[in-house]
């Protein structure tokens, strides 16, 4: 939904979803919170929802009556313009599961703005000295895609890293901002003169080098939790106009994180307008817990904080989508901080493990779904009972898979029995992490999914099944 004048809505749908769907409309309207419409219900002849295709619309579709808007199920594939010429009306789909048609309406069918935010994410290379220039390029590149605003180049101690000069050159030139991360001076000194952006991290004791390049020093306390030699640093650079950044210092659980937290905040105090940065590898990496949920909440605390930057690193296996994490927590806490709201309803991107509302359905309404079926094609669905399978021939509750297999009688049909393996092991995944389940999707795992580009694998097994199945049918 985009308007707010009053509109005629044309839903589209199929037998087995029509009389749900007839009813979570009437809770829509009933809503005195709900922008106001009026609709019709159309079933096409088809059984799922899903399956409809816009060709099959424009061939059972007569006309639209009054309608000035036709919506059609969130899942159903193909290029929608066909329909918008032939009918001359606009055609949209609705959300995946038309339980989530309330959500859809209260928010004007308007997808929360997160294309903005408010923190530069400095994205660190580890181990760079390690890693020849093509790597470092390709890893930049691999951070660029999943949010990082600048490629940080981290140092180690004792190592020499005789390419620094010409790794930032070629980042520079590939169109990178660069910041170089040591406790080298003199190469932090050569990173500046290479054409660096940012150096970390300088100290009120090494601040000199700041005074030789352009880059801008990140800021660091002398000593551990000293922060009068940062407030120092601060004013050095005040005084001189020297752009800057200051950080200090994110502590890991345990090792002083309550009291780095309570540092920042009285830098904020101290300081309302400068430029801060808050490294945050030191509680990702070092924590043994789903980095979702902790870049969560320490993005919520770097919006509150008005913090500008964040350090982030994916080294730990468990770390690995960190660098996206980030972007999305970033963006998230941005729209909810404009909206002043609570950081809920913007994205599901860091919702890996479980959703919100994972069972669109309960038992009893999938029984009466199950009772209309006449046909043998099984359906599977998800409760917050157990997995749901079902055909004419009966309806089949249980959890473990291998509890199905007795009265599935598919013993002698190796495609469909493949088919059904995997969906069943995909529903008992979803019942046990409390995810939404939909038969013929992929689980959702925010921003964890693999956004690469996919070969159309079921389309593929359908034609090899059918051939299968002709081939079983010839004589011998």
């Amino acid at each position: 939904m985009n308007s707010n004048k009053t509109e005629n809505l044309l839903f589209l749908t199929g037998k087995l979803a029509e009389k749900s769907l007839n009813k979570v409309l009437q809770e829509v309207q009933a809503n005195p919170k709900t922008p106001k419409f009026k609709y019709r219900v159309k079933q096409i002849g088809v059984s799922v929802a899903a399956l409809m295709t816009p060709g099959m619309i424009a061939r059972r579709l007569k006309n639209t009556g009054n309608a000035n808007k036709m919506i059609l199920p969130g899942l159903c594939q193909g290029d929608l313009s066909q329909l918008h010429r032939q009918y001359g009306i606009p055609v949209e789909r609705g959300p995946d599961d038309l339980k989530d048609l309330p959500e859809y309406f209260g928010q004007n069918g308007v997808a929360p703005d997160l294309s903005q935010y408010s923190v530069q994410i400095f994205a660190e290379i580890v181990d760079v000295p390690d890693l020849t220039v093509e790597k470092i390029l390709a890893k930049a590149a691999f951070f660029q895609a999943q949010g990082a605003n600048v490629i940080d180049l981290g140092c180690l101690p004792n190592k020499p890293f005789k390419h620094l000069a010409d790794a930032i050159k070629q980042l520079k030139s590939a169109g990178f901002k660069v910041s170089v991360d040591s406790m080298n001076a003199d190469e932090l000194l050569l990173a500046g003169k290479a054409g660096a952006d940012y150096l970390l991290s300088l100290t009120e004791k090494t601040l000199w080098i700041a005074d030789a390049v352009d880059a801008s020093p990140i800021l660091i306390p002398s000593r551990p939790g000293n922060m009068a030699s940062l407030y120092r640093a601060i004013e050095v650079c005040l005084k001189k106009g020297k752009p800057f950044i200051a950080d200090a210092i994110l502590d890991p659980i345990h090792f002083g994180l309550a009291d780095s937290i309570v540092r920042y905040h009285k830098l904020r105090k101290k300081y309302p307008q400068i430029q801060i940065m808050m490294g945050i590898g030191n509680v990702t990496e070092l924590t043994d817990a789903d980095t979702t949920g902790i870049n969560a909440i320490l993005f919520g605390l770097i919006s509150e904080l008005n913090i500008n930057a964040v350090l982030a690193t994916s080294v730990s296996p468990h770390a690995v989508n960190a660098i996206a994490e980030a972007d999305n927590a970033r963006r998230v806490m941005h729209a909810a901080k404009r909206d002043d709201r609570l950081p809920r309803g913007y994205s599901n991107g860091l919702l890996g493990l479980h959703d919100r509302r994972p069972f669109s359905y309960n038992a009893d309404e999938i029984a009466e779904f199950a009772a209309q079926i006449k046909d043998t094609s099984f359906r599977i669905m998800v409760s917050e009972n157990s997995v749901h399978v079902y055909n004419r021939d009966g309806l089949l509750q249980a959890i473990d898979p291998f509890a199905f297999y007795a009265d599935l009688k598919v013993e002698n049909d190796a495609s469909h029995a493949f088919y059904l393996g995997v969906e069943l092991a995909r529903a008992q995944i979803a019942y046990q992490l409390k995810k939404r389940y939909v038969q013929d999707e992929e689980l959702q795992w925010g921003v964890s999914e693999d956004r690469g580009q996919k070969t159309d694998d079921r389309k593929s097994h359908r034609e090899a099944s059918l051939k299968e199945k002709q081939a079983k049918k010839k004589p011998i």
